[in-house]
């Protein structure tokens, strides 16, 4: 068997040899084929002699996510399942409830319905639990438990679901359901515009071309264009964008990879909308890679003002790749470097530290890069903005009370607890905040930090070594005041913590778009940018 295994390897290894002669990848072909030899092997003598049953599936979808993870999170391997999510995220189409939904062990939880689709028509609000869809119970249901909300349009489907501890049933009538990449654009004040581009999916162009336009024509003299929370998404769409502000045949983003085919030089390929409006782009540290080559073309070539805070810094390319039965793996290809030459990666996934851990690119190692107008910029830690503006401390603590959905949990209380007359005037304050703390305390929120970790592990040492009689009110004492400094950072972090709960409180009333409306009148930063939009002189004085 080994040998028949094995002359169905090299033949075609010989063949793709053959093929390539003369190229880079001669050399890795009978490398390749050892090591599938060596695998195909491995994984049949394990599946037919290990002592217990073994899933194959299972095994293998370990091993690689295993290889993968060792290279950078963007490098994935994609089944079915996610094929179509990454189809519906680039389209932006797709036939179902029109709700955002995040899937537990026992349940589906509605994070978000979209205004006036079916999930909002059947009466589902943010934070019910569905726990039946039809008649199969979501906590018996093996496979992906979202997939049973989806359906052919104007099919229906009863489901049942607890909200505030009451169960309760409704029927959804599915419908096609279409995300904007434009979701909201309108006046900001008199001649100033607001278009917010929250993904680039494959209508991102069009919508902003046309946002651009009607706002023009309602006597928009000046743009602010909002990128704050936009993780990316399709390249063409992101030069297309800054093409609508900049002169046909501009170089907007280079690619280097390893594989010459990869090595590409995008251009501006129409002629623009606006070539003079004047242009503020906000971003912020969820602002990513086509968000990131929008700000940094824009700055790089004086086209704009980048007001907000630092963005995230993902500086590299990734395409899909077709595999068998359906399913891709996306490989990181190559990375991408704005006009003046800068790549904006932050993290450094080739050079990890002692524990695995990918390390951030040192301050003191960007290098400076010239824009059109011969201002400075730096690579190596995203775009860095000309007015930095609502920066937050994203600690560990507040990613984890965030992932912990105790932010969005909060706000579904206070929901349900709370009415507003008119939500343009709803502020928390320091007794909200206090509420929030209580809040976390009753559910029991706690966090480990690598120090606790770290002074843990040493303990259960000295105790093995009998040392700890000597050190337990020392450990005692360090761990006290490690749980004051997580409360301080709790505290030091209130501005950014109250942000949060206000915006996911708002949308429980209004909806997304009613939060838009809401940020025109609140928002520090649309503020600072409509300031500087305002006069002129300081508008090019950021340029100059």
């Amino acid at each position: 068997m080994k040998h028949i295994l094995k002359k169905k390897i090299i033949i075609p290894v010989l063949a793709l040899t053959i093929l390539f002669t003369g190229s880079a990848f001669k050399n890795d072909f009978f490398e390749i084929a050892k090591q599938i030899e060596i695998f195909t092997t491995l994984f049949k003598e394990l599946n037919m002699n290990y002592v217990d049953e073994t899933n194959p599936g299972d095994l293998m979808d370990t091993a690689i996510k295993s290889m993968l993870h060792d290279l950078d999170p963007y490098t994935n391997f994609m089944n079915e399942q996610d094929v179509e999510a990454a189809r519906i995220n680039n389209t932006g189409d797709y036939t179902g409830i029109g709700a955002k939904v995040r899937t537990l062990k026992d349940k589906l939880v509605i994070m978000e319905p979209y205004k006036d689709y079916p999930a909002d028509k059947a009466g589902l609000k943010a934070g019910d639990e569905i726990i039946k869809v039809g008649n199969t119970l979501v906590e018996t249901y093996k496979e992906d438990a979202g997939d049973l909300l989806k359906g052919s349009p104007d099919s229906a489907v009863e489901v049942t679901f607890k909200r505030q501890g009451k169960t309760q049933t409704t029927t959804i009538k599915r419908a096609e359901v279409e995300i904007k990449a434009v979701p909201h654009f309108s006046m900001v004040k008199d001649k100033t515009g607001y278009i917010v581009l929250s993904k680039f999916n494959s209508k991102a162009a069009y919508e902003t071309n046309y946002a651009l336009r009607d706002l023009k024509a309602q006597g928009a003299e000046r743009v602010i264009l909002d990128l704050r929370g936009n993780p990316g998404g399709l390249l063409n769409e992101a030069i297309k964008i800054v093409n609508l502000f900049i002169p046909k045949g501009q170089l907007v983003v280079t690619t280097k990879s390893k594989v010459k085919k990869y090595n590409r030089t995008y251009y501006t390929q129409k002629d623009p909308i606006d070539t003079e409006i004047p242009l503020v782009v906000l971003i912020d540290g969820g602002s990513a890679s086509a968000s990131e080559i929008v700000s940094g073309s824009l700055q790089d070539l004086d086209r704009a003002v980048i007001v907000g805070s630092r963005s995230f810094g993902k500086g590299l390319v990734q395409r899909p790749k077709q595999l068998t039965y359906g399913t891709q793996i996306k490989i990181t290809i190559s990375r991408y470097y704005t006009p003046s030459g800068r790549c904006i990666q932050a993290l450094d996934y080739w050079n990890r530290n002692d524990k695995g851990e990918a390390v951030r690119v040192k301050q003191e190692n960007y290098n400076a890069f010239k824009t059109k107008n011969g201002r400075n910029v730096f690579d190596g830690g995203g775009v860095f903005p000309d007015e930095v503006l609502g920066a937050s401390k994203n600690t560990a603590i507040t990613n984890a009370i965030a992932n912990n959905h105790l932010i969005f949990n909060y706000a579904t209380t206070y929901y349900y607890n709370n009415e507003i007359d008119n939500i343009n005037n709803f502020n928390l304050d320091g007794s909200d905040f206090s509420n929030f703390k209580n809040y976390l305390k009753t559910n029991k929120f706690s966090f480990e930090t690598e120090t606790e970790k770290a002074l843990i592990k040493a303990f259960e040492a000295a105790k093995k070594e009998a040392l700890n009689d000597n050190i337990e009110n020392d450990y005692s004492t360090l761990i006290s005041n490690l749980n004051k400094t997580k409360v301080e950072v709790i505290d030091e972090n209130e501005d950014y913590l109250l942000q949060q709960l206000t915006e996911e409180i708002v949308k429980r009333y209004v909806y997304r778009e009613g939060l838009y409306d809401y940020y025109k009148i609140h928002d520090p930063v649309i503020k600072k940018a409509s300031e500087i939009l305002d006069k002129p002189s300081t508008y090019l004085n950021y340029l100059r």
